[in-house]
């Protein structure tokens, strides 16, 4: 049994250990929120940068990937080269992957700069039509165009369709 004096050093003790602040009152959460495009902005994406190259005279196909990669949408118009799915696909994550434009990449990959090695990446392509698609500041996926004669060309039906969904992105 406790004696008063045995109480008095108990409390003793305590009163001189520092009060430590609860740790999970500090520290980060163990989980996380993201945002993720829906199919259904993911295809209106799609069909605008589709409808952006047919406008032009191009035949392209346009791949939407989420915010892992993963692909989201592809379209490819019906005289477009079987190499455009694809090209399409790897555009899209390279912008994703490396979170910059696919035409920024190419011009900062080339032979000679310090960034030249991303080139040897596997999967990466460095060729114009990967454009992020950021929700609020978040990154949420990616476009990749292929087909138009250029990459020039493909950035501007990939911001097309970025156009089209942008105000649901931002509200």
């Amino acid at each position: 049994m406790f004696t008063r004096v045995h109480t008095l050093v108990v409390a003793a003790l305590f009163a001189s250990i520092p009060m430590i602040p609860l740790a999970a009152k500090d520290a980060p959460s163990p989980t996380f929120q993201s945002k993720s495009l829906t199919p259904e902005t993911a295809l209106t994406l799609a069909k605008a940068a589709l409808d952006a190259c047919r406008k032009a005279g191009y035949q392209a196909a346009v791949a939407v990937v989420d915010r892992g990669g993963v692909m989201q949408v592809m379209i490819r118009d019906r005289f477009a080269g079987p190499h455009t799915p694809e090209t399409a696909r790897r555009k899209a994550w390279t912008a994703l992957s490396f979170r910059t434009n696919t035409s920024t990449m190419g011009e900062n990959t080339q032979a000679g700069k310090e960034a030249s090695g991303a080139r040897n990446v596997s999967g990466a392509l460095m060729l114009g039509g990967g454009m992020m698609i950021r929700a609020g500041g978040q990154l949420v996926g990616a476009v990749g165009v292929s087909g138009a004669p250029g990459g020039k060309a493909d950035d501007e039906c990939a911001l097309k369709g970025l156009e089209a969904i942008q105000d649901d992105l931002d509200f």
